[in-house]
């Protein structure tokens, strides 16, 4: 039996992995989170009476509290969802990205440190107890952006383009170092973008699909010739757990869906399944420092830990669709107060 702290667990990846957690494992989830305007923790409603799950509102930032959680509930294992992630609001905001996404992380860190050592008198110590990990869930962003060919690996020069990754990449190097200076156990995971249930609809798959269901313009940056690699976030659960199960103590893991595709394309799409008309589709100035192209090589994962993604996006995008359309009532709670406040300080000004 593992005791799981997730940091961030009512955010969109982070709930989808709770679930994903106490429905593929015997595996006991606490969830940590500070519940700011992308937490909801109606995204985790259906499971909230599970006896595996139990949620705490807190701050990474909190050592006291998290001094407690981890003697509490003798936790062995932390997964690090807490972030902020949104680039476009990195821009406007820089300094909450690097108080969260890079204080917060050492913080955490120095509480799994300080419970897992063996000596704990030893500061300094390399000796952990058995079986703990830390595992960084970061970003492909780091990487910066590609050109027309070639993917990121592993050793990929760290490269970022904007505050939010830069804060994602500082977070990742204090991991690294805990891992070679302290003996911390532990991995970095970094995905390509991810879709799916649960998604902020500031992100670009929820907000063409809420924008097309009202009959509203579509805002798309530049010329909308951006590529990413899309990731199913079920996929992405299940590389995170085959991380934890068999991932080699200190390694970077890349994850990829292997599904590069032109924002523009997502968008025209998302109108063709919702037999809505192209001229929804309103280019916008593009953002400062938009990176062009990401696209994962997902070698290591594949050979090493023997994990594939399961969906194609032809299928999960559908999938995608029809939960948002299914789930008016979560998406019109989001669809107010501050978030329309910044959707029309990010578009229509």
């Amino acid at each position: 039996m593992k005791n799981i702290l997730v940091t961030g667990g009512a955010g969109f990846i982070g709930s989808n992995f709770v679930r994903f957690i106490l429905q593929n494992t015997d595996f006991s989830v606490i969830n940590y989170d500070l519940l700011t305007y992308a937490g909801n923790i109606k995204n985790l409603a259906d499971i909230a009476c599970s006896p595996n799950y139990k949620f705490i509102k807190g701050d990474i930032l909190d050592d006291t509290l998290l001094d407690k959680v981890f003697a509490d509930y003798d936790i062995d294992t932390v997964v690090n969802f807490a972030a902020e992630s949104h680039v476009d609001r990195s821009i406007v905001d820089p300094q909450i990205f690097v108080k969260t996404n890079v204080l917060g992380t050492l913080t955490l860190l120095e509480a799994a440190k300080k419970h897992w050592k063996t000596d704990i008198n030893d500061k300094y110590s390399t000796d952990y107890s058995a079986g703990v990990k830390f595992l960084q869930v970061s970003t492909d962003e780091v990487y910066g952006a590609l050109g027309k060919t070639g993917r990121f690996t592993e050793n990929t020069p760290l490269s970022p383009n904007s505050p939010y990754s830069a804060s994602k990449a500082s977070a990742d190097l204090v991991v690294r170092s805990y891992f070679h200076t302290f003996g911390l156990p532990g991995n970095i995971t970094r995905c390509s973008n991810n879709y799916g249930p649960y998604q902020f609809p500031e992100k670009l798959i929820p907000l063409m699909i809420s924008n097309a269901c009202n009959d509203k313009k579509l805002p798309v940056y530049g010329d909308g010739q951006q590529i990413r690699d899309w990731l199913f976030v079920e996929d992405h659960c299940s590389a995170i757990l085959a991380v934890l199960e068999k991932g080699k103590q200190g390694c970077v893991y890349n994850i990829g869906g292997n599904n590069e595709i032109a924002n523009l394309d997502i968008v025209s799409l998302i109108l063709q399944t919702l037999n809505k008309p192209k001229s929804l589709i309103e280019f916008v100035k593009d953002r400062p420092g938009h990176d062009r192209r990401y696209a994962i090589d997902n070698t290591k994962i594949t050979t090493e830990l023997g994990w594939q993604p399961k969906h194609t996006f032809e299928q999960a995008i559908q999938t995608t669709i029809q939960w948002y359309l299914n789930n008016p009532n979560w998406l019109n709670e989001i669809l107010s107060g501050e978030y329309m406040g910044y959707y029309e300080r990010m578009y229509e000004r």
